[in-house]
């Protein structure tokens, strides 16, 4: 007998942010974008590297400026350790060489205020990677 297929995990976001309020609009916005993905938040980047260490992570939403290693420094070490992971780096701080550093590392700028749009057209690039079998 052949076993039914089983259902994909799930895909987990980590948000990073090291504002409760910040963090908790993106998860909001996530899970009306992609409710059944799972969101992981940490407030900074040695909680995010903690969390990256201890469980599966597929992509990552990231502020930039935070306290201790912003998120364009956090970006590059996931980088090290995950080559191929989507990843977005969020913030307030519109300035040439914060979103020419982003792309560099291969990560998308987000402008914050985050809006719905701009993480959905960022998620369904996401998606369709995840359909067609990449690295997440």
């Amino acid at each position: 007998m052949s076993q039914p297929p089983t259902a994909p995990a799930p895909v987990t976001v980590l948000v990073v942010d090291d504002s409760k309020l910040a963090r908790a609009v993106a998860v909001r916005l996530l899970r009306q974008a992609r409710p059944d993905w799972v969101a992981r938040e940490a407030a900074n980047a040695d909680e995010a590297a903690t969390i990256v260490a201890a469980e599966p992570v597929d992509m990552a939403l990231l502020d930039f400026n935070m306290p201790g290693k912003d998120g364009l420094a956090l970006a590059e070490d996931l980088r090290t350790t995950r080559p191929g992971m989507p990843i977005a780096v969020i913030s307030a701080n519109i300035q040439d060489e914060v979103i020419a550093r982003a792309r560099e590392l291969e990560a998308t700028f987000l402008a914050k205020p985050l809006t719905g749009e701009a993480l959905a057209g960022f998620l369904s690039g996401v998606s369709l990677r995840l359909r067609r079998g990449g690295t997440p």
